[in-house]
C-alpha cells in the first residue's frame, strides 16, 4: 500500500508558548506547552462570529509567536555573544600568562637549575636533537604546503607512477624535480626503516599494555575474593596498659630523615610522638641533613620539647652530608643502641602516620619470621590543590592498589616506596645495609632484601597521610631521579640477579617485568611512539600508525589507570595527555642512568609546601592538648641570636622549558601536516597533545608562582 502524504497540509502544532525573562544579568527561557491551536476554543456558540473571533485569535497567536522567536534568536546571539567573550578573556589570559613567562627570561637551562656535576654538552645533547626534528618538520611542512597548493593531491597509486613516471605528472620545474625526488627517496629510504621502527614500538606498547591489563585483573581478583593479608596474631589495643608494655608491644626504631623540611617538621615529629605505642618500647630518631643553621634550630628545640614531654626522641645531625639519604640511614643504624630493637619504621619528613599505624603493621611480623618488610599505602592532603597534584593522585593511585597490592600477594616482592615502611632490621643487616650507590636507596635495598629470600607484606587499607609536589619543577626533578636510579640500580644488580639462589620465575620477573618491561621500555616507547616516530609519520605518509594505537588503546589504558581513583575520571584526557608529556622528561632520565651520564646522580629534595600543617594536627591537639601546643610553638628568641643576619629568601619565578616547548612546535607542525592528509584522530591526538606540551613547557600546570 502506498504511503499517505496526508501530513502535508495538516495544520498540526504551530507553536508553543515562550515566556522571556530578561534579568541582568542572566536570561531565562521557560517554555509552557500549550494545546494546538485547532482546537475549538476560540469562539462561544456559532455563526460568522464565533469564526471571526476564532480567526482573531489565531492572527494573534501568530503575531507573538513571531515575537517571541526574535527575542529567543536574541537570546541565542546574546549568549553566543557571552561565549565569544569568555573565550577572548581566556586567550588574553593565556596570552599574557605566555608573555610573562618568555618576559622572566628563566629556563631550564639556567645554571641554577642544573646541577654542577653536569657538563653543559651533556644537559643540551637531548634538546639538540628535538630541535634537528623540529627545523625538519617545518621544512617538509612548507615542502608539502606548496605541493599541496599546485593540486598534487596524491594516493598511494600516484605516488608509484610518480616514483617510476615523473614525467607523466608534468613535472618540469625545479620545485617539481625535487619534489619527485623527495617522494622517491622517502618511498625508498625513509619509510621502510620508519615503519619497522614503528612497527618495533607497537609490540612493545601491545606487550607494556598487556601487562597493564593483567595487573589490573589481579587486582579485580583481590577485590572479588577479599584477599587482604591478615596477621596471625593481632594486638588487643582497647586491652592493654600502653605504659605497662608487655610481649605484644616489640622494640620499635622509628627514623624521620629530612634535609631543610622547615615547612614540615613540626607534624612529622608530632605525629610519630603520638603513634600508640609503649614509651617504653619505642625510640624516635631525627636525622636531620639540613645545612641551614635556622632550620637546624628550629628542629632541634622541638625534639627538645618533645623530650621534656616524656617522648623517647633523639636529634641527630651530620657534619657531612655525604650519600644523602642513604648515608643519613645508614650512620643512624651504625648507633650503639640500635641493636635492643627489633624493627625500623621509616618515615619522610612531610608523612602523618596514624596513632594505630605501628599496631596494625607491627603484628604482621609475629611467627612471620621470612618476612621482611611491612609496606603501608600513601594518602594525600593536597590532591585536590590543582591539576598537577589531581593527575599524580591518579598515578599513585593505581601504583599502590594496584601494582604494589597484586605484586604483594602473588610475588611477596614490590619495590619499597623509601617511607611509610617497617623492616625488620635483621633483614636490612642481612642485606647489606643502606648503600649510596644510586639515587633510589628505597628500591636498591629491596631488591637485595628479595635475593636474600625475604618476604614483603603490602597494606592497602592501612595509608599513611603525605603532600604531592605543587609545582611541575619540583615533580619533573622528582620524576627525573625516580627514572634515573631504577636504570643505575639495573646495571649494578644485574649480575648479582643472576647469580642468586632464588628460582628462575623470580629472577625472570626481576629482569624482565620489574626493571625492562616498567622501568626502561615504558618510558622509551611512549617517547618515541607517541612524540618523534607519529610527527614523523605525518611527513612520510608510507609509514602509517594505525588509529587504534593512536587513540583506542591509549585511551582504555587510561581508563583502566583511572579506576582505582573513580573521582578522577573527568580529568581521563587530561591525565593520557600529560602522561605522554612527562614521557620526554622520563626517557631522558632513563637514559642518564643507564650511561651513567651526570644528570644520573643528581639528587634534588622534593620541595614541600606545609599544605598537611594547616588541618591534620586537630585530632593530635584535641588528644594532647598541653603537648601539641607546647611543641608547635618555636623560640624564636634563640633562633634569632643564633642566626643574627638571616639569609634573605630567593625570588621563585616558573620557568621555561625548552624541550617541551620544541615538542610543542613539533607536534603542532606535524597536525598542520595531517590536515592536508585529511587524517582525523591522527589531528586531534597531535593537535591537543601539542596544546599540553605547549602548556607544560610555559610552567602553566601546577603552581603558578607571581
Amino acid at each position: 500500500m502506498a504511503p499517505s502524504f496526508d501530513w502535508w497540509g495538516k495544520d498540526a502544532h504551530r507553536g508553543t508558548s515562550v515566556i522571556v525573562k530578561m534579568e541582568n544579568p542572566n536570561w531565562s527561557i521557560s517554555e509552557i506547552s500549550s494545546p494546538d491551536d485547532d482546537d475549538e476554543d476560540y469562539g462561544v456558540g456559532g455563526g460568522g462570529q464565533g469564526e471571526f473571533a476564532g480567526g482573531g485569535a489565531r492572527k494573534g497567536g501568530r503575531g507573538k509567536n513571531a515575537k517571541q522567536i526574535t527575542w529567543v534568536l536574541l537570546l541565542k546571539a546574546h549568549r553566543a555573544a557571552g561565549c565569544l567573550t569568555s573565550l577572548a578573556s581566556a586567550a588574553v589570559g593565556l596570552a599574557s600568562a605566555v608573555r610573562r613567562r618568555v618576559a622572566s627570561g628563566r629556563t631550564d637551562s639556567d645554571a641554577a637549575s642544573s646541577p654542577p656535576e653536569e657538563s653543559p654538552v651533556l644537559r643540551t645533547r637531548f634538546y639538540s636533537c628535538i630541535k634537528v626534528f623540529l627545523w625538519l618538520s617545518l621544512l617538509l611542512l612548507g615542502f608539502e604546503v606548496a605541493a599541496y597548493a599546485k593540486g598534487w593531491h596524491l594516493g598511494a597509486a600516484e605516488l608509484q607512477r610518480l616514483v617510476l613516471l615523473p614525467s607523466s605528472f608534468g613535472v618540469r620545474g625545479l620545485f617539481e624535480s625535487r619534489y619527485s625526488d623527495w617522494v622517491r627517496i622517502r618511498v625508498e629510504y625513509i619509510a621502510p626503516p620508519l615503519q619497522f621502527l614503528a612497527d618495533a614500538c607497537v609490540i612493545l606498547f601491545l606487550i607494556q599494555s598487556a601487562d597493564r591489563l593483567i595487573l589490573c585483573l589481579g587486582c579485580f581478583w583481590i577485590r572479588y575474593k577479599n584477599i587482604k593479608p591478615v596477621p596471625k596474631q593481632a594486638i588487643e589495643s582497647e586491652s592493654k596498659d600502653l605504659e605497662s608494655g608487655g610481649e605484644d608491644f616489640l622494640m620499635v626504631l622509628v627514623q624521620i630523615p629530612m634535609c631543610n623540611e622547615k615547612e614540615v617538621y613540626q607534624q612529622s615529629i608530632a605525629a610519630v610522638c603520638n603513634l600508640d605505642w609503649p614509651r617504653s618500647n619505642i625510640l624516635v630518631q631525627v636525622l636531620d641533613d639540613s645545612d641551614d643553621a635556622t632550620t637546624q634550630a628550629l628542629i632541634k628545640e622541638e625534639v627538645e620539647k618533645w623530650q621534656q614531654n616524656g617522648a623517647h626522641i633523639l636529634y641527630r645531625h651530620r657534619v657531612i652530608r655525604q650519600g644523602y639519604k642513604a648515608g643519613n640511614l645508614k650512620s643512624a643504624m651504625n648507633c650503639s643502641y640500635v641493636k635492643d630493637y627489633e624493627f625500623v619504621a621509616i618515615f619522610d619528613a612531610d608523612f602523618q602516620p596514624a596513632p594505630d599505624f605501628l599496631k596494625r603493621t607491627i603484628p604482621h611480623f609475629k611467627n612471620n619470621e621470612e618476612l621482611g618488610l611491612v609496606q603501608a599505602r600513601w594518602s594525600f592532603v593536597n590532591k585536590d590543590e590543582n591539576l598537577l597534584t589531581r593527575l599524580q593522585n591518579i598515578n599513585l593511585c593505581f601504583h599502590f592498589e594496584v601494582e604494589q597490592q597484586v605484586n604483594g600477594v602473588f610475588l611477596n616482592f614490590f619495590g619499597f616506596n623509601g617511607t611509610a615502611g617497617v623492616w625488620r632490621i635483621k633483614a636490612l643487616e642481612d642485606a647489606g645495609g643502606w648503600l649510596e650507590r644510586t639515587t633510589v636507596e628505597d628500591m636498591d635495598i629491596a631488591v637485595r632484601a628479595h635475593l636474600k629470600g625475604w618476604k614483603f607484606i603490602f597494606l592497602n587499607d592501612v595509608e599513611c597521610q603525605c603532600e604531592l609536589p605543587e609545582s611541575y619543577e619540583a615533580y619533573r626533578k622528582q620524576q627525573h631521579r625516580w627514572h634515573s636510579g631504577p636504570m643505575q640500580l639495573f646495571r649494578l644488580c644485574l649480575p648479582d640477579i643472576i647469580r642468586s639462589k632464588i628460582g628462575f620465575w623470580k629472577k625472570s620477573n626481576l629482569i624482565f617485568l620489574f626493571f625492562l618491561l616498567r622501568k626502561l621500555i615504558l618510558p622509551f616507547y611512549s617517547f618515541t611512539l607517541f612524540c618523534i616516530i607519529l610527527p614523523m609519520t605525518m611527513f612520510v605518509p608510507e609509514a602509517e600508525l594505525p588509529a587504534w594505537i593512536v587513540c583506542y588503546i591509549p585511551a582504555t589504558m587510561s581508563f583502566l589507570n583511572i579506576l582505582p581513583a573513580p573521582r578522577s575520571f573527568p580529568f581521563i584526557v587530561p591525565y593520557l595527555l600529560f602522561e605522554n608529556t612527562m614521557s620526554v622528561t622520563k626517557f631522558n632520565a632513563m637514559i642518564s642512568g643507564l650511561f651513567q651520564l651526570g644528570s644520573a646522580y643528581e639528587w634534588v629534595d622534593t620541595k614541600k609546601s606545609g599544605r598537611s600543617s594547616e588541618g591534620d594536627l586537630y585530632s593530635l591537639v584535641e588528644k594532647e592538648p598541653q603537648q601539641q601546643r607546647g611543641a608547635s610553638a618555636p623560640d624564636l628568641e634563640a633562633v634569632v641570636e643564633l642566626e643574627p643576619q638571616p639569609k634573605k629568601s630567593k625570588k621563585k619565578h616558573n620557568r621555561i622549558y625548552r624541550k617541551e616547548l620544541a615538542l610543542a612546535f613539533l607536534l603542532l607542525t606535524a597536525s598542520a601536516r595531517s590536515l592536508l592528509s585529511a587524517q582525523g584522530i591522527h589531528f586531534y591526538f597531535l593537535l591537543f597533545q601539542g596544546i599540553s606540551f605547549l602548556l607544560v613547557g610555559l610552567d602553566l600546570i601546577g603552581e603558578q608562582i607571581e
